[in-house]
């Protein structure tokens, strides 16, 4: 007998939980950071949900990788 397979797609938002998870903090970190209007950028669907695209996660990270300690931050 053959196994089904599933096979999860991902979708192109994810939720705050999903952010923190991929950005290793915490959803509470990334309101703050949505209020101090520093972090990655975000989506606002409605009047508060709140939803990050995946590539605007990864440029994020993309932008705040270093070589050195005291290389300075690129603006996204």
């Amino acid at each position: 007998m053959k196994e089904a397979r599933t096979t999860e797609v991902r979708s192109p938002l994810a939720t705050p939980e999903e952010a923190a998870e991929f950005l290793r903090t915490t959803k509470q970190k990334l309101a703050e950071d949505r209020y101090r209007g520093v972090g990655p950028r975000f989506v606002r669907h409605g009047s508060r949900r709140i939803l990050y695209s995946w590539d605007e996660l990864h440029r994020y990270v993309e932008a705040n990788t270093f070589q050195r300690t005291d290389d300075r931050p690129v603006a996204i």
